[in-house]
């Protein structure tokens, strides 16, 4: 019988399995068919960690799984570095190189997700089943606040707790600069704790370890903002190739181009993805409104419900940016997102629509097919 006991004894303990997906995975149980987590994807196949042997000196392997009978044209249900899976070891496997396919991926309990660059307004998925959003952003250039905020938005719509880790902190220019920043950073990510750290150096290095400790990570951040240099940091090993900035421009090579799972040597795994040039917003609207809880408290005491924050009078949003309590850069910043979300929410809708009503259109064709089939031929 297959052990799906979660104890700490368990080997995929250590990469997050709990009672919970042990539950899940249930109905899936069967001869050959065992739990593993996906560490990484490429091109239809998954590297997957599955437990080697059971009871006490049980240890892990990775193996290598087909994706055919999970496909799907959905780009937020395709498997994603994270997600728990049922893979059959023993059938379907003859004169193949893989060790297994994969039957079902398990529920997933938070999804990182972004808008595509495409026209097609589809949602991506970056990461599954994450407790942590860590992003990073680079003090070696101006620190860009608006990018905090997007970042945030998304990663608390996720499910995942964001935490905002400053890189660079060598290059910030000392002690009382370093402090403005944090601050300023923490201004825009309320309930966030933001944390300055230098690679170079090991600043705040331990402190990010304690935090991420015993759950699931996924690291994420523009091209050259210190992703991988932070990621061999907290591995403890050099498993990231780093590449120099461009000197030209200050830009970032994409070091990472894969989505990968490791463990972390003081408990938990991370995910590292590659950099990000531009992530759009995707049906964030609770993610928004916890980022910007200060201008959405103001709003509750404006004159009009409907009150558009411009120039209705009793708007206390405007009085607020006017007195200085509330910053402009940071109204004009929400409502860039807001509208953002907006759209493509509304995008989405029609897109949705337009699915529901092919889907209507073929099965009514489908039905008159089975009626004249029914009928027979007309004499």
């Amino acid at each position: 019988m297959l052990d799906l006991d979660f104890s700490a004894a368990h080997p995929l303990t250590a990469y997050g399995w709990d009672d919970g997906f042990a539950e899940s995975f249930t109905p899936h149980a069967g001869r050959g068919i065992v739990p593993g987590r996906i560490v990484r994807v490429d091109r239809g196949r998954v590297d997957a960690v599955v437990a080697d042997g059971s009871g006490e000196g049980a240890g892990v392997r990775t193996v290598l799984a087909d994706t055919a009978l999970v496909a799907t044209s959905d780009p937020m249900r395709v498997p994603c570095t994270g997600d728990w899976a049922a893979i059959d070891l023993e059938n379907g496997l003859t004169g193949s190189h893989l060790d297994g396919v994969v039957r079902a991926l398990l529920p997933r309990r938070t999804a990182f997700l972004r808008s595509t660059s495409s026209k097609r307004s589809e949602g991506q998925i970056l990461a599954a089943n994450v407790d942590h959003a860590v992003i990073a952003v680079s003090l070696a250039d101006a620190l860009d606040l608006g990018r905090i905020e997007r970042f945030v938005s998304l990663a608390w719509e996720s499910g995942a707790q964001p935490l905002v880790v400053l890189t660079k902190a060598d290059l910030a220019g000392g002690p009382d600069t370093l402090a403005h920043l944090v601050a300023d950073a923490e201004t825009v990510a309320p309930g966030v704790q933001v944390l300055a750290v230098s690679s170079m150096t090991g600043e705040g290095v331990e402190v990010v370890t304690a935090v991420l400790a015993g759950g699931t990570s996924v690291l994420l951040g523009q091209s050259g903002a210190g992703k991988s240099t932070l990621a061999n940091a907290l591995l403890g090993e050099e498993l990231q190739r780093v590449q120099a900035i461009r000197d030209r421009d200050g830009k970032g090579r994409h070091t990472t181009t894969t989505r990968d799972l490791r463990a972390l040597p003081g408990g938990g795994v991370l995910i590292d993805t590659p950099g990000l040039r531009g992530v759009g917003m995707w049906d964030a609207g609770t993610g928004l409104s916890r980022t910007f809880s200060d201008v959405e408290s103001l709003a509750e005491e404006c004159r009009f419900h409907d009150c558009a924050h411009e120039a209705e009078p009793g708007c206390a949003v405007q009085e607020a940016v006017e007195t200085g309590e509330l910053p402009l850069r940071r109204l004009e910043s929400y409502r860039k997102l807001l509208r953002e979300n907006q759209r493509i929410v509304a995008k989405t809708d029609a897109r949705l629509r337009a699915e529901i009503r092919r889907d209507w259109k073929q099965k009514q064709a489908l039905g008159r097919h089975m009626m004249e089939r029914k009928r027979g031929p007309q004499r």
